[in-house]
């Protein structure tokens, strides 16, 4: 078969990991990945509990280099429609038999509901592929993370987890921007949830995901945190626990309140309230649904999942005057107020095709993707680590966590 053009939509523009279109596929031939015959990758997703997650079945379409072998789906209707739109080698009811008989080099597990994930990752691990894109939450409890991520260790399995934010190439250009004191000594982290109806834990679980994953690319890995949990305004009890949604597990709460403390040394506040959210204008940038990184000189502001990621804002923050005499300044991989270098960048990231493409250069490069199953576990330690101080009636708690399964649990 003719070797494709990797990313030809690219345009060849170096891409988040620094490395142009032309050297990743020297890279990937170089790792013994037959790029001829095309990498080998399988889907499974779940019509009806978690679907397909966010496109993490049709990003390999848009990968010249990755084929779709299989597609799994339960659910006979839900089967039907994904080989129709994959057109995949095969079609199968259990991805048990699509992973014994495919044998895929790579494997995307889609489904949103967060119950299916630790057996799906135990069974791609156990049938020998070399890489995993999982959809977000990563698993149900930093107990089900230790059991993957050392069934994976074990068998040499990369694993990236799908909060595509982390893949954004404007962030080691914020990362360097802050270092060099453009917004002055940093003093804190402050994030919110989308804030809609799934405000509170669901909202932390499945949307928070992505601003503590940010928090802890700039603060560094959490140390401890101290936090309250709300049910209409009073503290969470037992009787407020439940099934939550999404396969989450046990859930209660629909409003929180973290402080967590980083490695950097700068405190990282998490909070989300159901129904709070406003909508975002291009005017103001409300801080709902994202990270703002406060410093003595200016802002920083990141919105999770939208186009324009990052701005900033400078000056004191403090100043009352600041709102009048300053304007947020929209920041792109080259830098304040720059245009964006790299071509269609949006729609690469929308469509899960940047992380997709770093994943398969750390099976050559022999790295860890950069959203790996440790940032996965690390994320899901911080979430639990909320209702465990609040089981503890708001003490601090050290990370990781001594608790390794939901405290929700054991409230």
């Amino acid at each position: 078969m003719k070797r494709r053009t990797l990313l030809s939509m690219a345009g060849g523009s170096v891409l988040a990991s620094g490395i142009s279109v032309a050297g990743f596929q020297a890279r990937l031939f170089a790792a013994g990945l037959n790029v001829e015959e095309q990498v080998r990758v399988a889907v499974i997703g779940h019509t009806g509990r978690g679907n397909y997650g966010h496109g993490l079945d049709t990003m390999w379409q848009q990968i010249p280099e990755a084929r779709i072998c299989g597609v799994a789906d339960a659910d006979p209707e839900g089967l039907a429609a994904a080989v129709r739109l994959l057109k995949p080698e095969a079609g199968y009811s259990d991805y048990h038999q699509l992973l014994a008989e495919q044998r895929p080099t790579v494997v995307a597990i889609a489904p949103r509901h967060v119950d299916q994930h630790r057996d799906m990752l135990l069974a791609a691990i156990q049938h020998g592929v070399r890489g995993i894109y999982i959809e977000k939450p990563f698993v149900r409890s930093p107990a089900e993370a230790d059991e993957v991520l050392e069934a994976a260790a074990k068998a040499g399995v990369r694993i990236a987890v799908a909060h595509r934010n982390r893949f954004h190439p404007v962030l080691p250009v914020l990362q360097k921007l802050v270092a060099d004191g453009a917004i002055g000594r940093v003093l804190e982290y402050r994030g919110r949830g989308k804030e809609d109806a799934r405000g509170g834990a669901l909202d932390l679980w499945v949307l928070g995901s992505h601003v503590l994953n940010l928090a802890a690319f700039f603060g560094g890995a959490p140390q401890a945190v101290t936090a309250t949990l709300l049910q209409d305004g009073r503290p969470v009890t037992a009787a407020d626990v439940q099934d939550g949604a999404e396969g989450i597990g046990r859930l209660a709460g629909n409003e929180l309140h973290a402080r967590f403390e980083m490695q950097s040394g700068h405190p990282f506040f998490f909070d989300s309230r159901q129904h709070a959210r406003r909508r975002d204008t291009a005017v103001d940038r409300p801080a709902s649904f994202g990270l703002q990184i406060i410093g003595t000189e200016g802002v920083v502001d990141l919105r999770a999942d939208q186009n324009q990621l990052a701005a900033v804002r400078l000056g004191s923050p403090f100043d009352p005057d600041f709102s009048s005499e300053q304007r947020w300044q929209p920041v792109s991989s080259a830098g304040i107020n720059q245009p964006e270098s790299v071509p269609d960048l949006a729609r690469l990231l929308s469509t899960q095709v940047l992380p997709g493409l770093d994943l398969l250069q750390s099976l050559q490069q022999n790295r860890q993707p950069l959203c790996d199953g440790e940032q996965g576990r690390q994320t899901v330690e911080m979430i639990c680590s909320v209702f465990e101080s609040h089981r503890l009636n708001g003490q601090r708690v050290s990370l990781p966590l001594q608790t390794r399964v939901n405290p929700l649990t054991l409230l």
